[in-house]
């Protein structure tokens, strides 16, 4: 990774990585990481579609380096591409160290969403 490398997108989720997260290694557990994420997309898939939205794919996750206790979390997101009923949405979470020192990229992923009405049927996306 480049030292010139910066955040792509929108900062949509700020968080901190706490002991209750972690895995066996003492590390933060990749499903909350991943759980993160997937908030962090579905509120720009809902802004994006203006109603409700599902997650249904998640492609070319990639962990990076792992956080650490009491890093500031923040993800990313990137809208992609929007079809008719569905969003292509890049994520990306970025770890700041307690000390500030640090801020580095983590993990990086693809999420798809579809926008569903009431019945949770796949809907047009409004894209005016």
């Amino acid at each position: 990774m480049s030292e010139k490398e910066t955040p792509q997108g929108e900062l949509v989720i700020r968080t901190i990585a706490m002991p209750k997260d972690t895995n066996a290694n003492g590390d933060i557990f990749g499903g909350w990481l991943m759980s993160q994420m997937d908030l962090g997309a579905s509120i720009l898939a809902k802004q994006t579609c203006r109603g409700r939205s599902a997650t249904v794919a998640v492609e070319a996750m990639s962990f990076i380096t792992p956080v650490k206790v009491g890093d500031t979390v923040c993800c990313y997101a990137e809208m992609k591409k929007v079809g008719r009923t569905s969003m292509n949405i890049s994520l990306q979470v970025w770890a700041i160290s307690m000390d500030q020192e640090s801020h580095r990229k983590v993990t990086d992923g693809t999420f798809i969403f579809v926008a569903i009405d009431d019945s949770g049927k796949p809907r047009p996306i409004d894209q005016h």
